[in-house]
């Protein structure tokens, strides 16, 4: 073998390593100037959105913390809400009561429906039925609250009697849900119409993660023999289930927040009930809207201190929803 063909078989020599600095702009994406365009907007908004939390936190805590200084009772323990006695006597504990209660019903009632709706439009219903289905539940997602209100009051809360007394004959024994006559104007029409404000919104995402299942795993589960219901239990729940949660938490910040349908239905007596069934309670966001308009200065701010223990309180659901997304990402099938 001559040296030119020993040449010409010899292996080309590597091509120069690029540095570190050039490996890191291309792992962002930033090589082009569209890109590091998009970057800089991307990172400036994220940036923004935090100092807007950041800025909205501060004022709460500036106007909570003088309200605070004032209060001649315990803010945290105190069940009543007199903003203009001398001194003055506030306290959240019956609004927070009332606010986790009438969550936690509608969040048990909505949840379960919602995933079983979103399972039989993207695995069960043809398709000429679950699109008119899935057309109607958008159309409730976009409802307006005081609408839901005036339904609730006109509709819902005199066909609650029926279930009360259903409720207070067989139940009534628990004292959770004994009741003692009267409108049904309390915490389980509250959470009942809080579940039926939620459910569009729980729905809609846990079906759109449902679509997403692998299609090929659910046919070779098929193909193994077996059925509809295991494909869906051993393939499509798992994948979607940190989608179920996120959903689950969109529709708890709603029953948080809501205002002016949970002022419309319910009779507020500023005091905790054991049952479920009698008027009393209040919510942080209800308690707000009625009261905002005639409170004074100090009325004002102590209901802004209100609405920053809500505040950190959908805080730390989020924080809590991204923690269990993800402890369960490895199983779930999808990244959070």
């Amino acid at each position: 073998m001559d040296i030119s063909t020993k040449k010409n078989t010899e292996a080309p020599p590597p091509p120069p390593r690029p540095d570190a600095a050039e490996q890191k702009r291309a792992a962002r994406g930033a090589t082009r100037p569209g890109d590091r365009i998009f970057l800089g907007l991307s990172r400036g908004s994220g940036i923004l959105l935090l100092v807007i939390m950041a800025a909205i936190a501060g004022f709460l805590a500036y106007r909570a913390s003088i309200a605070i200084s004032k209060d001649d009772a315990n803010f945290l323990t105190t069940f009543e809400w007199s903003t203009s006695l001398l001194p003055p006597k506030f306290g959240i504990a019956v609004l927070a009561f009332g606010t986790v209660v009438s969550s936690i019903i509608a969040m048990v009632i909505a949840v379960p429906i919602a995933v079983a709706i979103a399972l039989f439009l993207t695995h069960y219903a043809p398709r000429k039925l679950s699109g008119p289905i899935s057309y109607v539940i958008d159309l409730l997602a976009a409802v307006p609250s005081i609408v839901y209100g005036l339904w609730g009051a006109l509709i819902l809360v005199p066909h609650m009697t029926g279930l009360f007394g259903w409720l207070d004959k067989y139940l009534g024994w628990t004292g959770i849900f004994s009741w003692q006559g009267g409108a049904p104007r309390s915490m389980l029409t509250v959470g009942v119409l809080l579940a039926i404000m939620i459910l569009p919104i729980i729905t809609n995402v846990s079906r759109e993660v449902f679509r997403q299942s692998p299609q090929m795993i659910q046919e070779a589960a098929l193909a193994l023999g077996a059925t509809r219901w295991e494909v869906i239990r051993m393939a499509v729940i798992p994948f979607g289930r940190s989608g179920v949660i996120s959903a689950s938490m969109l529709g708890l910040g709603r029953a948080l927040g809501e205002t002016m349908a949970v002022a419309t239905v319910l009779s507020p007596t500023f005091d905790i009930q054991a049952s479920l069934l009698d008027p009393g309670g209040g919510t942080f966001a209800q308690n707000i809207a009625s009261k905002f308009s005639e409170a004074s200065e100090l009325g004002r701010d102590a209901l802004i201190a209100s609405g920053l223990v809500l505040f950190v309180i959908t805080l730390l659901v989020n924080g809590a929803a991204r923690m269990i997304i993800a402890r369960r990402k490895e199983y779930s099938g999808a990244n959070a």
